[in-house]
């Protein structure tokens, strides 16, 4: 039965920003009616999201736009992943939001526009939203598409030389990514005469083997430079730590997970054949030694947090190319923490450099004495990045390990030797940064500054997310396990998509009798 009030709810997280950044551009002249606006939409957002994870635990939940049918019309599909990913997204966002807000970021600051602010955050969180929710590969690509103009226009705030500078590099590796991601569209549509999704879980099997191998090769490609995933990551640390605290913020914890999560997507429903599980293995391996390995060597804090951003990567590229329903399961789960502690990470730095005035760590010293409360808003994100027990980075991480050991491979214990190595110099960069920001002799220029409480009450809140993870760790690692098995079926997207038979979605008799018998991902 098709449960209609969960439909309605599917397409607002993308309706809504949309109207709501019109409204703001609209409203331009009146901020205080912008900012009640934009904490409404995404509140909303949040509230679609909850629905929407209780409603599609019990099964992806279909919508099709303007009432035409997939494949002809486009679909918006929620299945646990795309909703438990839409969850996280929202709370991230709206929490990033009421930090600028404290911070006066959109009160008509000179480094941040507010009539330029509110509009292209809420278009940014309806890109997000639609690539969450996206049924067919070319409006995946519009959604991606729609981070890229609005995220470069955040990353430019201001207009200051160094993030001019760093949104030219952004938006020419995002517009070589979105080239690669257009060509894979145009090869897919061209072997199998459709970019629905589902329609190509049946289809891409009939396909020549070697045109399925560019195909893959392709997306890889475009989703590996918006993931950062080594090599295609060196764009990232010098691009993020030059936009403003939130901004940076809400890029560093969720941009790169939505080309995670397309990966993730693709390879569970149209490539489920594992060709190209051992290159993620390695890719995930390198990513992870090389992202660290930078993080140990610098001395500014947000260029330290680009790094160890780019390293984490690698254990949720680990989680994907172990390709059974554990390792997805752990991927997910690491995903989910990832997304809330690296933004929290970003919103603590914001409030450092506002104390210290800068992120240098050569510069800074003292902040435990100078700020106590602001010590333990560091300290507690940071060791849950790190992996400490029994904190969810910890827990997501033994996930991945015990998946690892248990295929017992060759490559799946280099990755295990790596990730325990990754998580000690993780632990040694941050407890680097920790001593040098909070316990070295302070500088004679830092004096104590009062926090706004509008900063530190955002900040402190999704801290407290960021350990609520580990208590309901449990109910948490079982949703992800419920959304892997539904990932790995090959049945349950593709039935939701076409109710009335995948094969008659896919053009081949309607006759009841006839043999409906179809191969989902290359099993029958």
């Amino acid at each position: 039965m098709i449960d209609y009030s969960a439909q309605t709810l599917v397409p607002l997280p993308v309706v809504l920003p949309l109207f709501a950044a019109g409204l703001t551009l609209a409203l331009w002249r009146y901020p205080r009616a912008q900012r009640i606006i934009s904490v409404t939409t995404l509140s909303l957002m949040v509230a679609a999201a909850v629905g929407l994870v209780v409603a599609a635990d019990s099964g992806p939940v279909v919508v099709n736009v303007g009432g035409w049918a997939a494949p002809v019309g486009i679909d918006l599909v929620a299945d646990r992943l795309s909703a438990l990913m839409l969850l996280v997204s929202s709370v991230v966002m709206l929490v990033v939001l009421l930090y600028s807000l404290g911070q006066g970021v959109a009160d008509g600051d000179e480094a941040t526009p507010v009539a330029i602010y509110h509009p292209t955050y809420l278009v940014l969180a309806a890109g997000v939203s639609n690539a969450f929710l996206a049924g067919d590969l070319f409006n995946l690509y519009v959604g991606f598409e729609i981070l890229l103009v609005a995220s470069y226009v955040l990353l430019t705030l201001g207009g200051t030389a160094e993030r001019i500078r760093a949104g030219a590099v952004y938006v020419v590796v995002a517009l070589l990514s979105s080239i690669i991601f257009l060509v894979a569209v145009a090869l897919t549509y061209a072997a199998t005469g459709t970019v629905n999704l589902a329609q190509l879980a049946i289809r891409l099997p009939d396909v020549d083997p070697g045109v399925q191998l560019v195909i893959h090769i392709l997306l890889l490609l475009a989703f590996g430079i918006k993931a950062a995933i080594f090599p295609l990551s060196a764009w990232l640390p010098d691009s993020y730590p030059t936009a403003p605290a939130p901004v940076t913020a809400v890029f560093a914890g969720l941009l790169t997970k939505v080309g995670i999560y397309a990966i993730i997507r693709t390879q569970t429903l149209l490539f489920p054949d594992g060709r190209a599980d051992d290159v993620l293995m390695v890719l995930g391996l390198a990513t992870m030694l090389v992202g660290i390995l930078g993080a140990v060597a610098q001395d500014d804090i947000k260029r330290l947090l680009s790094f160890t951003l780019v390293s984490h990567i690698g254990f949720m590229v680990f989680g994907i190319a172990m390709g059974t329903t554990a390792g997805y399961s752990a991927a997910i789960f690491y995903v989910v923490h990832h997304i809330t502690v690296q933004t929290t990470l970003f919103l603590v730095v914001g409030l450092v450099e506002r104390v210290g005035g800068t992120t240098s760590l050569d510069r800074l010293g003292g902040l435990a004495r100078i700020a106590p409360g602001l010590a333990i808003l560091f300290f507690i994100p940071a060791m849950n990045l790190a992996g400490i027990p029994p904190l969810s980075g910890f827990l997501g991480k033994v996930g991945l390990i015990e998946e690892g050991v248990r295929q017992g491979t060759v490559l799946t214990w280099i990755l295990v030797a790596g990730s325990v190595l990754t998580s000690l110099l993780t632990l040694y960069a941050i407890v680097k940064a920790w001593n040098k920001a909070f316990w070295q002799t302070a500088p004679e220029d830092i004096q104590p500054v009062r926090l706004p409480r509008g900063m530190v009450g955002p900040t402190a809140g999704i801290v407290t997310l960021g350990v609520g993870l580990t208590l309901v760790a449990g109910p948490l690692y079982g949703y992800t396990d419920r959304a892997a098995d539904t990932l790995t079926d090959g049945y349950t997207y593709v039935e939701a998509v076409f109710p009335d038979g995948a094969t008659r979605g896919d053009g081949v008799s309607d006759d009841p009798d006839a043999d409906d018998t179809v191969e989902i991902g290359g099993e029958g």
